[in-house]
């Protein structure tokens, strides 16, 4: 079977985000109007002299395109500075402690992400497995690209997602190729994909690894995200706009 080019599935991409945003926001008034549609169609049957009601048609409104802001060259001095920039320009802005991020989550602007089509979280010791809703999103859009690109059962891994500014002060500690003062981490719009897990198994695939660049690529193209190569941790830091 021929695999379908980088630009048709970017296309389709672009596409299928809209759609599921638009699902994941309005699924459930969506359900409760052919729920209430449902009960009048299967009700008593009304006598002979009662009048029949007209039934009204379900309309949904969906939300508004997402206005992605540009990224303003004038501001940028390192390319890390358009992930701090994307970052605070979507979502609920900077995470401030432990208690901020569990608040998030008890609101729903925070959701689990553990493993999908074509992507797995590893077992994370400084960071949590939490995106923004659209995050999670465009994290299942990467993981179904990357399949289609390779192999149904294939997938990627996900090594660090979003820290509390007391995380990121911890890894800098053991780390110090970690950022220092505020990350991109810390708003709950970024992940780190490594290059060099895939399948579960820790090694070189070349193959598996220019084909996630590629998908990556594209959708940095489209203005889903913005990614940079981490030579140092083997990874590919991502930020959704």
């Amino acid at each position: 079977m021929k695999k379908p080019s980088l630009i048709y599935l970017a296309a389709f991409f672009v596409l299928f985000s809209a759609g599921a945003w638009a699902t994941q926001v309005y699924m459930p008034e969506l359900k409760q109007q052919l729920k209430d549609t449902y009960s009048s169609l299967t009700s008593e049957p009304k006598t002979a002299d009662t009048k029949s009601e007209k039934l009204e048609p379900i309309t949904i409104d969906l939300p508004a395109p997402r206005v992605i802001p540009p990224i303003p060259d004038d501001l940028i001095t390192k390319e890390y500075d358009k992930h701090l920039y994307a970052a605070e320009h979507n979502g609920f802005g900077l995470i401030d402690d432990e208690e901020h991020y569990n608040k998030l989550i008890e609101e729903k602007k925070l959701v689990l992400i553990s493993q999908g089509n074509g992507y797995e979280v590893m077992k994370l010791t400084h960071s949590h497995p939490y995106v923004t809703p659209y995050s999670k999103v465009v994290l299942e859009e990467l993981g179904l690209a990357f399949q289609t690109l390779t192999e149904d059962e294939s997938f990627f891994t996900i090594t660090s997602v979003t820290r509390t500014p007391e995380q990121q002060k911890s890894l800098r500690k053991r780390n110090r190729n970690a950022t220092s003062g505020i990350s991109s981490h810390s708003y709950g719009v970024s992940f780190d994909i490594s290059y060099v897990r895939f399948n579960g198994k820790k090694g070189s695939n070349w193959a598996a690894k220019k084909k996630l660049e590629k998908i990556l690529d594209e959708f940095q193209k489209a203005d889903k995200i913005v990614f940079i190569k981490e030579r140092n941790q083997s990874c590919y830091h991502v930020t959704v706009r």
